[in-house]
């Protein structure tokens, strides 16, 4: 039965990015009912982001206690209930409340289920892996505005992806003892058991702030982008509301088609050159969006962005063994776990709180800004660790 965990794994990644387009998707329908500014979509994403934090930084002890399968399983089922929570909602400060749970149960399961991988699996199924993420992010919103073509209220496009997460979570829970019959490689295994280290002699090893800061910006440039898209659409290229929140999901299957792809590449080439041929799409895909080509050149640009992401979260995570060792892998993921939501609390606010007196135009400058700090940190982190 081993054989089926990698599978089940893929399953997982496609429960955790389920609901990541939802709130972008469903915004401009969602701040007008709820009566506050729609730059307070950044809030909700904070709140979210914050329970990343705390739960990534916590993920090394968890993962060592419960085990992969377990953190996994819990994760999932409090997104769940968390993602009802969000379609019971009829005040603003209900979806803050409800944020809390959504960011705690995703934050444990993606730092556990990237060091398995990154561990377990060559750099093709790393790539896959964040592919079945790419799905779950691109049918979320997808659900979201059929929900909206329909005549349905918003909480629906919540409560049809809150009851598959349930259905995910019936899965994981019937596969725990396929979890159990993993055998680690012997390194692994050694550094599972070894103690681990406190984080302020983590951020002392060579290449570690620079990985921090790497995904600190990928996580930034990623989660505007998701979050901001529909919006752009809507209120900067006058796309209808519905239109929209079909059109945002383009990123998220720009992401998804890439790291499918990028799977084959890694058979090819090395995680630092997709990395670099990420950021080079990424400036491709800002280009557009910046010109003014009307909204099929937007549509591309924002394919283009996401298939330059694509290989970037990945390979980065992939290499992290290779970077620091087997016995500081899983705590520096949650590292960069935390850094990569570091991000995504801050900046797509911060993008709302500069769009709402610059207006939505700005996006692409913004964006720029978060690739060419990107590429500089990725930079450093090669050179200290010896990659280049």
């Amino acid at each position: 039965m081993v054989h089926l965990l990698l599978p089940l794994i893929y399953i997982a990644f496609i429960s955790l990015g389920l609901p990541d387009g939802l709130l972008g998707a469903g915004w401009p329908t969602m701040y007008g009912e709820l009566g506050v500014p729609v730059s307070w979509a950044g809030v909700v994403s904070m709140i979210i982001a914050v329970g990343t934090i705390v739960s990534s930084l916590l993920s090394d002890r968890l993962t060592r206690k419960l085990g992969a399968g377990r953190v996994t399983a819990l994760s999932v089922a409090l997104t769940a209930v968390a993602l009802l929570g969000f379609s019971w909602s009829g005040q603003f400060w209900m979806l803050c409340l409800w944020a809390v749970p959504y960011g705690l149960g995703a934050g444990s399961v993606d730092a556990a289920l990237n060091n398995h991988v990154a561990v377990h699996y060559t750099s093709r199924h790393m790539s896959w892996l964040h592919c079945m993420w790419g799905v779950g992010a691109s049918v979320g919103p997808y659900i979201m505005g059929y929900a909206l073509s329909l005549g349905q209220h918003w909480s629906a496009g919540y409560q049809w992806v809150a009851m598959i997460q349930v259905v995910l979570v019936l899965v994981l829970v019937l596969s725990l003892p396929v979890w159990r019959k993993q055998h680690s490689p012997i390194d692994a295994a050694s550094a599972e058991t070894a103690p681990p280290l406190p984080y302020r002699q983590l951020l002392h090893l060579p290449g570690v702030p620079a990985v921090m800061l790497t995904f600190l910006c990928y996580c930034a440039l990623e989660q505007t982008a998701a979050l901001w898209a529909s919006s752009y659409l809507n209120l900067h290229k006058a796309m209808p509301k519905e239109t929209a929140a079909f059109f945002g999901s383009l990123f998220f299957l720009g992401i998804t088609a890439g790291r499918g792809l990028n799977g084959f590449l890694t058979l090819r080439w090395s995680d630092p050159l997709l990395t670099r041929m990420g950021f080079v799409v990424i400036a491709l895909g800002i280009g557009l969006l910046a010109l003014p080509l009307g909204k099929y050149g937007a549509l591309a640009g924002l394919v283009l962005v996401g298939l330059g992401c694509a290989p970037i979260y990945p390979c980065t995570i992939h290499a992290t063994p290779t970077h620091f060792g087997l016995a500081h892998s899983q705590a520096i993921i949650g590292l960069q776990m935390a850094s990569a939501y570091v991000g995504s609390c801050l900046m797509p606010p911060l993008f709302g709180f500069l769009a709402s007196h610059l207006g939505q135009r700005i996006l692409p400058v913004y964006l720029l800004v978060f690739l060419l700090i990107m590429v500089l940190s990725h930079k450093t982190l090669l050179k200290k660790t010896g990659q280049q």
